[in-house]
């Protein structure tokens, strides 16, 4: 049951894209502007929903009036569901359905429903048009903007996919009323990110404002989630395609990703193994003498306070390594990783070792 929460200003953030510029629309009650929004972006009359069965079982009365087709496509939700199998399954119902090029799917869920339900757009028909709606605040605050579209390979995360801008963004936080305390803390993480890489202020409002935004006030939220948007649309209008600048946003993700891949994609958040891979990427830092001390101390005691990450001290570094070698970071035989030189800077260096980072793995406290 959703608490109430009163009307908020609506944000508004602009994205430019090679496809088009568009907005990212955040504040409490912006699901209500949902089909207004729609058709102020021209984006009309056939809307194809794409949720995940918990979404819908949760918030599916809150939409309905989005679309006129009376049954979304829903699918199984979780990083293992995000392949092609499900991708197939989104394809057939769009075929089902006589879905044309004017059709626009609407992405309703998490990261994985954005990721699979954006690259099935981008595949139906060369490519038809979608929104993101994103329900947690790891989407909101990061996966739901950008274009980056995809799933996951047995053997490594998002490593098939393609960049496929949205056409609209609707983030409200009421909806998070809804998400287990786990899901919550896994999207403060990528929060943290941004506070590393850009925004320090984003660090200082966690440590101080933190028992309101587990409360999920939307006014201790939406500011949080509005300044991660700003940072990234920021980010992806200047580099799309991620040739420079957005590899910024890998921030954490290189072990990340890996511990997601040596785990079959069943232990971790996306957001909790973003926590164990910014700390490995400081430590890497620290030894290089580019991190300094006191940050990678200052994120160690902050990923501790949200919560309690996942154990690690069964998993291989072996296969944490094997699954790195196979990033999608790896340019002509180099692992671009993103280091932080200070509280909102970041370097990238390209001649990592195995060594280093079998050594951070070791800190995180991963078997040999």
């Amino acid at each position: 049951m959703l608490s109430y929460h009163p009307p908020m200003e609506l944000t508004r953030i602009g994205v430019t894209a090679a496809a088009g510029a568009y907005s990212v629309i955040i504040g409490g009650g912006a699901i209500e502007s949902l089909p207004a929004e729609l058709n102020a972006a021209g984006l009309g009359p056939r809307r194809i929903i794409v949720s995940s069965k918990r979404v819908w079982k949760l918030h599916g009365k809150r939409f309905r009036h989005a679309t006129t087709e009376r049954v979304p496509v829903l699918v199984d939700d979780g990083e293992r569901h995000k392949n092609l199998v499900t991708v197939g399954k989104v394809h057939d119902a769009l075929v089902k359905s006589n879905a044309d090029r004017s059709t626009v799917v609407v992405a309703i869920g998490g990261g994985v429903i954005g990721d699979l339900a954006g690259f099935a757009a981008a595949t139906y028909l060369r490519g038809i048009r979608v929104v993101h709606v994103p329900t947690t605040l790891l989407a909101q605050v990061d996966s739901a903007i950008g274009g980056k579209t995809g799933v996951n390979h047995p053997l490594g995360k998002n490593l098939i996919g393609s960049f496929h801008p949205p056409s609209l963004v609707v983030a409200d936080p009421v909806v998070l009323d809804t998400l287990p305390r786990r899901e919550f803390r896994a999207g403060l993480y990528e929060v943290v990110k941004y506070g590393v890489i850009s925004d320090p202020s984003l660090l200082d409002r966690l440590r101080t404002s933190l028992p309101a935004i587990v409360a999920h006030e939307p006014a201790a939220v939406a500011p949080i989630v509005a300044a991660c948007c700003r940072i990234k649309a920021d980010v992806v209008s200047a580099d799309e395609r991620e040739s420079g600048l957005r590899r910024i946003l890998n921030f954490g993700h290189t072990v990340g990703h890996a511990l997601e891949a040596a785990t079959k994609y069943r232990r971790f958040r996306h957001g909790e193994a973003v926590g164990y891979g910014m700390l490995a990427a400081l430590s890497i830092g620290v030894v290089r003498g580019v991190t300094p001390p006191a940050l990678y101390e200052e994120i160690q005691s902050l990923v501790a306070q949200l919560g309690p990450l996942p154990r690690v001290s069964d998993i291989s570094s072996k296969t944490v390594l094997a699954a790195i070698a196979r990033d999608k970071k790896v340019v002509a035989g180099k692992l671009h990783f993103v280091a932080a030189t200070s509280r909102g800077h970041t370097t990238t260096l390209t001649d990592v070792s195995e060594k280093e980072i079998r050594t951070a793995l070791k800190t995180l406290g991963l078997r040999a």
